[in-house]
């Protein structure tokens, strides 16, 4: 078996990608729950759904079980639920839809591979015209070092620019588009959503971090880190 390397783990990692612009809302028409997890069985406007395929909900990356009248199904595990925002769902909830992205697609968001690592809740919610101001508290310290100004972020799946960093979280303005195609336009103050860091930062910041690991604090108070 040839060895995997660096290349060829982001390739896997990157195996079902996504780009967080959601394609349109579909409704949970129905919830089973067994010892393996939560089936949902999903309402959608896509045509050609295939089995085993990708498809993010809520940012969640899922597979394909089943499909039949324009419904499809998947399968969440006991873990992925308690890691996001899954556990609430209800029969008629609204949640955003995106499928992997293929290799000639345009390139329109950023990276999401799907992976959601944290739930937060909405803080804040402000109308500006059309427009409307999101805060987002709860994120982790660790997440917030993930976290920039003008920098990405996902919140339900849906590719966002920060505003602003907050003491524990970040803000975000929503246009009219994005709340027209997401469930964006459902939250309120309390609402609890799935969140994502940007794949990239998060590169960036633990090479720094494995980096400083390395150097001796001398080295670093003389300046000579490099």
């Amino acid at each position: 078996m040839p060895k995997i390397g660096p290349q060829s783990k982001v390739q896997e990692s990157f195996r079902s990608m996504f780009t967080g612009i959601v394609d349109h809302t579909g409704i949970i028409k129905e919830i089973n729950r067994s010892s393996r997890g939560l089936t949902l069985h999903i309402q959608s406007d896509f045509s050609e759904i295939t089995l085993g395929e990708s498809i993010a909900i809520d940012g969640v990356c899922l597979t394909v079980t089943t499909r039949q009248d324009g419904l499809f199904a998947v399968e969440i595990s006991p873990e992925t639920e308690n890691l996001t925002h899954c556990r609430n769902y209800q029969h008629g909830t609204k949640v955003n839809l995106e499928r992997a992205m293929k290799a000639s697609d345009r390139f329109g968001g950023h990276w999401v591979s799907g992976h959601v690592e944290q739930t937060a809740q909405v803080s804040k919610w402000v109308s500006h015209a059309e427009f409307k101001e999101m805060g987002i508290s709860g994120i982790s310290s660790e997440r917030l070092s993930f976290l920039s100004p003008k920098g990405s972020i996902t919140v339900n799946g849906v590719s966002l620019t920060i505003n602003e960093v907050t003491k524990d979280g970040f803000t975000v303005m929503l246009i009219p588009h994005t709340l027209e195609r997401t469930n964006l336009k459902d939250l309120f103050v309390g609402s609890e959503v799935n969140i994502e860091c940007d794949w990239m930062a998060k590169m960036v910041v633990n090479e720094v971090r494995q980096l400083f690991k390395s150097i001796s604090p001398q080295k670093v108070l003389e300046g000579k880190v490099l």
